[in-house]
Parts: structure tokens; sequence; C-alpha cells
């Protein structure tokens, strides 16, 4: 008996689904982002209207003041879809969890200076509450914000917010003690050098414009805060005696900024570049929240430069402000 085989191609009767063929051109075979984005957003058939908000539909574009003439244009640079993001974050937790169990194993803890290391917990740990609201603020985004394109990444922001979250609690622990997390609560709901920053974060809670939160939020806020905390303030206990220890301990926080950072610049040059009314919009937004935030990180700053907080900050609008003038939004340095 003789078997013959031979190779058979099949050819598919189609390539992907005919609204994202309509999007793609032709047939063409798509992407799993692509497959995972175009063209999911609600638009029809909504049986009623919102009782706590009957001007608008369920889903409505109307809600935020910025125009698009077609919100699929804000497409995710990372072309994060929910594979390829739990992907991109487990390969980020493994990196964590592997400096969190060195610095338990070795006890590198044990080798800061303890006024060091009260002062790192005394910084770093109030911010478990400021990502708890950074994870509240995204999912509204997520919940009421217009096209698959901006409310998927803005769903995994609020997650990314609500992991480093876990992960400052854990600094609390590993730095420290149970004790740690009551502190830290109490100087976040007390201290008067965090009051600033919890009414930026707890403003941002009543803003009915997505888009405007967004910018508030995510641009700005986070725009100067992770760079102070993850950056200067990383930089400045190191050199007072914590050596490699905290950067290893905030490393996902650090690599979740610059990562993110291409999202939040894609979202806000395209739509600035969208119309000038859109780019006259949005810069009036970063002009109002830039001194507000700046505001806000003064006085957690304060807590370990002093004198020389302001000079910090001024250094990191500058950078802020030069980020911004490479999205074609100006605004002056100074808020």
């Amino acid at each position: 008996m003789q078997l013959d085989l031979r190779t058979v191609t099949v050819k598919p009767l189609r390539q992907t689904f005919t609204h994202v063929a309509r999007r793609i051109g032709g047939d063409k075979p798509a992407s799993r982002y692509q497959e995972g984005i175009y063209d999911l957003q609600a638009t029809i058939n909504f049986h009623y209207r919102p009782l706590w908000a009957p001007e608008y539909e369920i889903f409505d574009a109307s809600r935020t003041a910025i125009v698009m003439a077609d919100w699929y244009k804000l497409l995710d640079p990372r072309q994060f879809y929910y594979g390829s993001y739990t992907l991109a974050r487990a390969r980020m937790q493994e990196a964590a969890e592997a400096d969190f169990a060195l610095v338990e194993d070795r006890d590198l803890a044990a080798a800061i200076p303890p006024a060091v290391r009260e002062l790192a917990l005394r910084l770093y740990v109030p911010l478990r509450h400021l990502e708890w609201g950074g994870n509240t603020n995204c999912m509204f985004m997520a919940a009421y914000g217009f096209g698959t394109a901006f409310t998927s990444p803005a769903l995994y922001h609020a997650m990314d917010h609500l992991g480093m979250a876990q992960y400052l609690t854990r600094v609390g622990l590993t730095l420290g003690n149970e004790a740690a997390l009551d502190e830290a609560k109490a100087a976040w709901i007390e201290g008067a050098e965090w009051q600033g920053l919890r009414k930026y974060v707890e403003d941002c809670f009543v803003l009915s414009d997505w888009f405007e939160l967004f910018i508030a939020h995510a641009v700005v806020l986070d725009g100067l805060l992770f760079p102070l905390f993850y950056g200067e303030i990383d930089t400045r206990l190191a050199g007072m005696g914590a050596g490699a220890v905290v950067t290893m301990l905030t490393r996902f926080e650090a690599e979740w900024f610059g990562e993110s950072s291409r999202w939040t610049n894609a979202v806000v040059k395209l739509a600035a570049a969208e119309s000038e009314a859109n780019k006259a919009r949005i810069e009036g937004w970063i002009a109002q929240y830039l001194p507000l935030a700046r505001a806000a990180v003064e006085g957690p700053a304060g807590i370990i430069f002093g004198a020389e907080t302001a000079g910090v900050v001024d250094q990191l609008v500058e950078q802020f402000s030069a980020r911004l003038a490479k999205l074609g939004i100006t605004v002056s340095a100074k808020g």
C-alpha cells in the first residue's frame, strides 16, 4: 500500500470581519489588535436614556467637549488588546516580584539607615491612596468615554493603578510593617503636606467631561508626579543611603510610566491635530490644571527637598512642557 502525501492550501473565504475590512481595505488579514478594537463601540439600538443623565444616550460622544470625526483615530501605539496587555504586565510583574524577593531574602532594607527608611515610608506609602484614586478616575474614563480605541486602554490604565497601589502597600510592609500602612492613611487624610494632592485627586472625581479628566489626571498629574517620585525622589534617597533598594521596589511604577506615556502622548497629539477647537480646548485644560498639579506635588516634595523644592518642581514642569511641545501643544512652563 502506498501513501501519497500532498500539501493542500485552503484559502479562507474571508480574512477578517466585514467592519474591520472596511477600515483596513479589501479583505486583508487583520491583527488581533485591529479585530479587538475597531468599531466595537455601541452606537445604535439604545432602549432608554440613563435616568441620572437623561440628556445623553447611554453611550454618547457628546459627553466631552472634544470632537472627533472618527474616534478610532485614537489608536494605542502599544497595540494592546487583552492578550498582549496581560503578557506585557506579566513580564513586568515577574521582574518586580524578583526585585521584592531579592530585597526580602537578603534583608537589604536593614542596610538602609533608619531615618532614610522612615523617610521612604513617609513618601511612598501614602501614594497607595492616590493610586486608588487613579483607578477610580480611569474607570470613569472607560465607562463614559467613547470609542473602544480609547476606552479599552483606559480600562487597562485603571487596573495598572490598582496594581501599583498594591505594590506600594508591599513597599510599606517590606520597609516597615503593618503600622506603616495606618500611618500612611493618617498622613493622606490629615497630613498638611498631602492635602493639596488629595484635593486634586478628589476634585477629579467630580469632573463630568471624561477627556478633561484624562488631561487632568493621566496627562498633567501623572506627568509631574511619576518623574518626581520615581525619578528625583528616588535619586535623592539613593544618595542618602537607600542605595538601589527603593529603586528596585518601585521598578514597576517607573517602567509603567515610560510605557504608558506612549498612549497618553498619542491621544493628546491625535486629538489636538483633529481641529483647532480641540487643540485650544486641550491647551486650556492643561493651562488650568498644570498650576494646580504643581502646587499639589510641592507638598510631599517638600518633605525631602525642603528649600530646594521649588527648583526641583520647576525643572519637572519644564520637562513636561517640552514633552507637550513635541505633541504640538503649547503651554507656559509656569503653567
